[in-house]
């Protein structure tokens, strides 16, 4: 009997050692836990004001002056307005266009000379401005104005006319400057 209860204590004492051992792990993963979560609420302030800066900050591409273009009176070829111009030709430059812009002044403006007169085909994707766009065939004439296109729009914007030229401005520079169909553009590079 002595040696059961001898048993029966040393097993006692290895279950109450056994837990001591459990609580003493769950005690260090809780305290772990606890560290980490704490650590992670005194670095979440810098972390987010970092990372909402850079959500925030958004990529704009500037203006660069290449050359200036006139606009000229169908009627009388006198000059209506003239701008300063960044242009834009083949594939890569043609397809980022004024993408990535936020503000254009009504003194600037986009030419596209395109490799081949045929029919041309725009869109306004990751393009923030409305925008007037002129498409102009290779005898200088605007074959036919799209006023405000809408910003962000990937809705196919034609010429329908052959052009070999195509000009983006601000929306309302047209109407504002009297700019038509029939009227001509003369550009001179940089």
């Amino acid at each position: 009997m002595k040696k059961a209860n001898q048993n029966k204590s040393k097993s006692k004492k290895k279950r109450s050692k056994s837990k001591k051992r459990n609580i003493s792990w769950i005690q260090i993963v809780a305290l772990i836990t606890i560290g980490t979560a704490l650590v992670f609420l005194a670095v979440k302030p810098n972390f987010s004001s970092r990372s909402g800066k850079s959500v925030n900050k958004r990529i704009e591409i500037p203006f660069k002056k290449e050359g200036e273009l006139s606009f000229l009176s169908k009627q009388n070829q006198e000059k209506i307005k003239t701008i300063d111009i960044e242009i834009a030709e083949g594939q890569a430059e043609t397809a980022s266009g004024l993408m990535y812009r936020y503000s254009m002044s009504n003194e600037q403006g986009m030419l596209f000379i395109m490799e081949v007169e045929q029919a041309q085909n725009f869109w306004m994707k990751e393009t923030y401005i409305s925008l007037d766009i002129i498409f102009v065939n290779s005898d200088f004439e605007i074959v036919r104005i799209h006023k405000h296109a809408p910003a962000l729009s990937e809705q196919n914007i034609p010429s329908i006319k052959k052009a070999k030229y195509v000009l983006e401005v601000n929306a309302g520079f047209c109407d504002k400057f009297g700019i038509s169909e029939g009227d001509l553009i003369r550009y001179e590079r940089q």
